[in-house]
């Protein structure tokens, strides 16, 4: 029987686990923070349970455009809906340690021993669990990553905070200032806009989002400015300082922002140090990231790596394929190479963006010749139903075969709407084939269709 350690229980981890498990290989996962690892016990389960809170009080406040009023209170005005933070936070942390039991229950079920110890490699085929030596026939490395902390900017956690330590707040803060605008900043900034926080969002480009599509930050950025953000573009944050009150950032330029509480949102780095990679010959390349090829392989025979510690792209689908890519490799199984051109990704700001396939900036560059078409929200039925004006749903497509190549969806839930574009690029779907699906009308899903029509080609007479 094949043993296989995992050093990490997260998303390439666990799922890593479970396949190995089904197959027959006698597992041991090394966590020592509990099944699930960092992705569901502080970031990605947290954050976006944080963030469906905050959608539902967005929808309080915008209930009036749908004629919905509060009554009840004196003069008939009960006042603005408050964001009981004690009680978010709660069920916040909640609800990881009860997605963190499941993931333990489903383990415990397939027979996988779950060891509670920080993990290091020994050697490609020994790992030191805690005080026990554990040999294995296949080590697969999923540590994850940790938040970047600058050091003119020091995370205390009360004031100065990374987004694991905002579920530890006892109230909402006052203005907090968000340092960095990528993925991360832009989710927490607009989440906690909604709850009620005034927000500053500091950006060192001229965008939010400068590594999405253009089309999509520009649209969040507007609805951002009209709930009353303020996005600072071109300024990048040089420090931060606690003051009595609150914070003060200051800007490379000089400007300085003042507020309560202050986010850093600056990036990740590996858990790749201490841990006896390069010892054991695994190469990492110069940010700490380990070095693996489309199945997982690292330089040293017999071990794999999967997850946010191999840089590849810092999404939790991306780890688990990862993982599952190692194992059907390790044992032998029928495996595709991991493909990012069918990567579907998504960020859970209000509105969503999600997107898959390639980028409208590959083809403006003419690294890529694709049709291109974008259809507003605004114009959708059941968008107008239920009010919402933001968003669009753009595909691309080959010129001349009509071959789906990607698309981006800006909408509410546009997590789940990316579905079928990842489906039509997964399995090379046409346009045509896309419009001669039947979606249901009224749906936002409408727009989808709607827009492969819109690309599909004319058919050219042949003559008599």
């Amino acid at each position: 029987m094949t043993r296989i350690v995992i050093i990490g229980g997260g998303p390439g981890g666990y799922e890593a686990a479970l396949v190995a498990a089904q197959l027959g290989a006698q597992v041991t996962v090394v966590e020592q923070d509990g099944p699930g690892g960092a992705c569901v016990l502080t970031d990605c389960v947290p954050s976006k349970t944080l963030i469906a809170t905050s959608v539902r009080k967005q929808a309080l406040l915008d209930a009036a455009t749908l004629g919905v009023h509060y009554s009840g209170g004196p003069d008939g005005d009960v006042g603005t809906p408050i964001a009981d933070m004690p009680l978010v936070n709660r069920r916040v942390k909640e609800l990881a340690q009860a997605q963190s039991a499941d993931i333990a229950a489903r383990l415990a079920a397939e027979g996988v021993e779950v060891v509670r110890a920080p993990g290091r490699l020994v050697d490609p085929q020994v790992v030191r669990a805690g005080d026990r030596t554990i040999r294995a026939d296949v080590v697969i490395v999923a540590t994850g990553a940790t938040p970047r902390i600058l050091p003119t900017a020091e995370p205390d956690g009360e004031r100065i905070l990374t987004w694991r330590q905002m579920y530890d707040l006892e109230e909402l803060p006052e203005h907090l200032i968000v340092v960095g605008s990528g993925v991360t900043g832009a989710e927490f900034a607009g989440a906690y806009r909604s709850l009620g926080s005034e927000v500053t969002l500091v950006s060192s480009r001229d965008r939010m989002m400068p590594n999405e599509d253009a089309d999509a930050a520009e649209v969040l950025e507007e609805v951002y400015r009209r709930r009353g953000m303020n996005v600072m573009g071109r300024s990048r944050a040089e420090s931060v300082k606690r003051t009595p009150d609150g914070v003060v950032v200051t800007l490379e330029d000089g400007r300085t922002a003042e507020g309560s509480h202050c986010l850093m949102t600056v990036g990740m780095v590996p858990n790749t140090a201490g841990i006896g990679l390069e010892e054991a010959g695994v190469t990492l390349d110069r940010g700490g990231f380990i070095q693996v090829d489309k199945v997982s392989r690292t330089s040293a025979p017999g071990v794999y790596a999967a997850g946010d510690c191999t840089g590849v792209l810092m999404l939790a689908s991306v780890a688990a394929m990862q993982g599952r890519i190692a194992v059907w490799h390790a044992l032998g199984e029928a495996v595709q190479p991991l493909r990012l051109a069918t990567v579907a990704s998504n960020i859970f700001t209000d509105p969503e963006i999600a997107a898959v396939g390639i980028a409208q900036k590959a083809i403006e560059s003419g690294e890529i010749d694709a049709n291109v078409v974008k259809l507003p929200l605004a114009t959708n039925a059941r968008a107008k139903m239920q009010g919402f004006h933001d968003g669009f749903v753009k595909l691309f497509c080959r010129p001349h075969t009509g071959i789906i190549l990607g698309g981006v969806v800006v909408a509410p839930r546009a997590s789940e709407l990316i579905l079928a574009v990842s489906v039509a690029v997964q399995q090379r779907l046409t346009v045509d084939q896309l419009a001669h699906t039947f979606a249901v009308y009224p749906s936002l899903s409408g727009s989808v269709t709607e827009a492969a029509r819109r690309l599909m080609q004319p058919m050219t007479p042949t003559g008599i």
